[in-house]
């Protein structure tokens, strides 16, 4: 189905993710006036005591349990990244900063409102990796249609999560093909949508293998690889503020955003080695950033010769026209 969305074109693109995204938002915002609702006593139910926050309540485990969770925090962002290739599609390019800054002060204050809410009714230990945690807090509540209506929410989220991803990936793709940067093959475009069937092709090829390996590895491997495909995320992400340090004329304040971001990137990344489940997948992804670092190399090599190649041709088609006879 999301392959599909991406093959109907950007403007289906666009009013689907504009659906989900209205959807999402008024999930959250529902949450949000039914926990308001509950706690103030408006609500039927509610035997579960509520908890009040403390200092403690924000580092229940102490630092190292802040330093190790640190990862999922970068985890409940991930996909922003999308933004940036969307940010060609605005009617005024120069409005990108904006936009983004508006969207993220947004998903910030929507994030920590819905956690505070959440932790305020129901004790940090007291939510299962299982369910959702809005379902969890308003679960001692008269609320019936509740457990509904935020998986129906979480199965949206996935999907629109999983489009938005195959879009960029696939927009990447394209573009580093325009710039001779991937094989020409994949901005090659067909029929009158003008599909890039063969990038399409390649990144449909990689979510069959996803799907795949996910119904025939144990649990545990493939929990690993997830955990190390997440990483790979935020290695992006570090890539990203380190390359915007060349190709942007950063302010000072630009700069300081920018360094803090990098080091936050690193302490998430870094506090999974004291995190027993995340830890093997910390290895897995340094050996995925090894074969990525091998790719670059021997296509550093293959690009360069093919510039020395131009660079010949272009010598041979002046010298040519130099030395042409004049009538």
């Amino acid at each position: 189905m999301g392959l599909l969305v991406i093959w109907i074109g950007n403007k289906g693109f666009d009013r689907l993710e504009n659906i989900l995204a209205v959807i999402k938002i008024a999930a959250i915002l529902m949450f949000l006036i039914l926990a308001v609702a509950a706690l103030m006593g408006w609500i039927k139910g509610g035997n579960q005591p509520k908890v009040p926050l403390t200092a403690s309540s924000f580092f229940p485990t102490g630092g190292l349990g802040l330093w190790s969770s640190l990862i999922f925090a970068f985890y409940a962002f991930g996909g922003i990244e999308v933004m940036g290739v969307m940010a060609i599609r605005l009617k005024d390019p120069k409005e990108a900063p904006k936009s983004g800054r508006v969207m993220i002060l947004i998903l910030a204050v929507i994030y920590l409102l819905s956690l505070a809410l959440a932790v305020t009714m129901v004790a940090w230990n007291k939510f299962p990796t299982t369910k959702s945690p809005f379902i969890v807090a308003l679960n001692t509540y008269d609320l019936p249609f509740v457990p509904h209506v935020f998986n129906a929410v979480l199965i949206i989220a996935g999907f629109s999560t999983m489009v938005a991803a195959l879009y960029a990936v696939t927009t990447v793709l394209v573009t580093l093909s325009e710039d001779h940067d991937a094989p020409k093959l994949f901005s090659r475009k067909m029929f009158k949508r003008k599909t890039p069937i063969y990038a399409l092709g390649l990144t449909a090829a990689g979510l069959v293998v996803s799907i795949v390996l996910s119904l025939l590895m144990p649990g545990k491997i493939y929990e690993y690889l997830t955990t190390a495909a997440g990483l790979m995320l935020l290695y992006n992400w570090f890539f990203i503020l380190v390359s915007a340090g060349r190709n942007l004329d950063l302010t000072a304040w630009g700069q300081i955003k920018r360094y803090t971001g990098m080091l936050l990137i690193l302490l998430a990344v870094s506090g999974t080695l004291f995190h027993a489940t995340s830890r093997p997948g910390f290895w897995i992804s340094l050996g995925f950033l090894v074969v990525i670092t091998g790719v670059v190399l021997v296509m550093q090599s293959v690009w360069r010769k093919s510039e020395k190649h131009g660079e010949e041709r272009k010598r041979l088609k002046r010298s040519k026209l130099r030395t042409k006879p004049v009538r």
